[in-house]
């Protein structure tokens, strides 16, 4: 879980020499760097922001080394004051004046809108990804691969690429893979750059705009950053949410938050959430069941008919999605819901929604597995099921870019099996196969096939010809990982057609 600094190196407060001092509750302020207690241990953690609740004074802590999902909400029992407190630097503080008031200096005409850094973003990684499509490795390098070594740095290669085909693992991500939209500048320059585009927003103003239009782009190094839930009673799980949710700002004062898992209405209180359950009569998703087996059952839900529903569906999905950016417009979106049932009705475990009609052919826009069902297995079941899908539509499908970092490992696994699994039935067949066939099959688009291809070296350039090939060891670990149990969809028990909408229906109707 460590995302921190390289090499174990400070994540926070590496910024120069800072005064050291000690502190109290009412001196502690943002940008100090205190010991807080975690997992029982103190842990160096840099305060972001401070509120105060019902219970009292909380600080919100970024931990030393640490992913910023874990970031939370602490009161003062947890912060160690007889260490002593590394103070805020000023002379760097000082530099971000100068650099906002210059940038708000600038005038308007100077800075490009941001449709056309869009389009250049999107040229560029057209170009990245076209220019490593046509690179593929040399006939040598696997062959090289294919023989036994004894030297570690091959092994450690072999490895980290067919790390992604491991059940229960986590498979390993470059910098390229976890951000699919950056182009490949140096880290400072990259950052330069970004800081000179970014325009200063104000903290009353970010505040407003990331909850009015529920973008979390204006400004990352703000408002997104800080967590404004800090616990959720959802059903008999109790959840600690990762990022920032446009919740209304009166529940940011709440020490706990409760969401029916039914309807998924929101409340401040425990009486009025009892009093809610007393009433609400909702045992399942509001839509139409498409699929039910032993295990699990999706519902299909259309935002322009469920508009509370969807939109609360959004607000519960941001706080464990950072990349979400809308939650207000539901209209244009189905959503595909997974539940479990039991006694007591149907039981929320993920979803994924998709545009009633993408120009972009893409067949998920945003998907999520709730935390307590996360590595059981049920990502892969949304994957699989929104491929499946589109098969009946007969189109190629490829998720929303850019994906955030879970997802694109889940899908790259999925892809990596799947694609896997169609070589080998080729292998024993002795046919030839093609870029074309295996996306024609599999419902996945040329790109994100040859794609995953590079990312696992399985094509090559040998006699003036493009191959695919299958190292040995990628099939050795296919067929240990098909000894694992795995839940599977039926295509067959599907009941669900296309659905057809007009002009109106993917829009507002009011």
């Amino acid at each position: 879980m460590s995302g921190g600094g390289a090499n174990g190196e400070a994540a926070v407060g590496s910024d120069g020499p800072r005064q050291k001092g000690k502190a109290t509750p009412d001196t502690l302020k943002v940008g100090c760097i205190a010991w807080v207690i975690k997992d029982g241990e103190p842990r160096r953690a840099e305060i972001l922001s401070i509120k105060e609740t019902k219970s009292g004074r909380q600080f919100y802590c970024n931990f030393d080394n640490f992913n910023k999902r874990l970031d939370e909400w602490v009161p003062v029992a947890r912060i160690d004051f007889e260490k002593d407190v590394e103070w805020p630097n000023p002379d760097k503080d000082k530099q971000k004046e100068n650099k906002s008031k210059k940038s708000s200096s600038v005038p308007k005409k100077s800075q490009p809108s941001k449709k056309a850094q869009k389009k250049v973003a999107v040229s560029k990684r057209e170009q990245s990804v076209a220019s490593e499509e046509q690179t593929p490795h040399p006939w040598t390098e696997f062959v090289e691969s294919q023989t036994p070594k004894t030297a570690g740095a091959g092994e450690d290669l072999d490895s980290k690429v067919n790390a992604s085909l491991e059940i229960g693992g986590t498979p390993g991500v470059g910098p390229d893979e976890m951000e699919l939209d950056e182009d490949e500048i140096p880290a400072d320059a990259a950052k330069k750059q970004r800081e000179e585009r970014a325009p200063s927003f104000s903290r009353e103003d970010e505040i407003e705009k990331l909850r009015t239009s529920g973008s979390m782009t204006q400004n990352p190094a703000e408002i997104s950053r800080i967590r404004n839930i800090s616990k959720v009673e959802f059903g008999r799980h109790v959840l600690f949410p990762w990022y920032f949710s446009p919740y209304p700002e009166a529940f940011s004062q709440e020490d706990q938050i409760f969401i029916c898992e039914f309807c998924l209405s929101y409340y401040g209180d425990l009486k009025s959430f009892v009093r809610h359950r007393n009433k609400c009569t909702l045992q399942h998703p509001p839509g139409n069941e498409i699929y039910r087996d032993d295990f699990v059952s999706f519902f299909e839900i259309d935002g322009r008919r469920q508009r509370t529903w969807c939109r609360n569906l959004c607000l519960l999905s941001k706080m464990f999605l950072d990349h979400k950016t809308l939650y207000y417009d539901v209209d244009p979106f189905l959503f595909y819901v997974m539940t479990t049932r039991d006694d007591r009705g149907c039981h929320l475990i993920g979803y994924f929604s998709k545009e009633k009609e993408s120009t972009d052919g893409y067949n998920v826009a945003c998907i999520l597995t709730l935390p307590q069902y996360q590595r059981k297995g049920y990502g892969r079941l949304l994957i699989q099921f929104s491929y499946e899908l589109s098969k009946i539509e007969g189109k190629l499908g490829s998720p929303e870019k850019p994906l955030s970092d879970l997802g694109l490992l889940s899908y790259r696994q999925y892809w990596s099996e799947n694609i896997v699994d169609y070589l080998l039935t080729f292998s024993e067949k002795e046919e030839k196969c093609t870029i074309e066939g295996i996306a024609s099959y599999l419902a996945m688009t040329t790109q994100d096939v040859e794609h995953t291809l590079q990312a696992l070296r399985m094509q090559v350039y040998h006699k003036g010809e493009h191959k695919i090939v299958i190292p040995d060891k990628l099939i050795k670990q296919r067929e240990k990982s098909k000894l694992k149990q795995k839940r599977l969809i039926d295509a067959d028990r599907i009941q669900w057609k296309p659905p057809v909408f007009t002009a109106s229906s993917r829009t507002w109707g009011w």
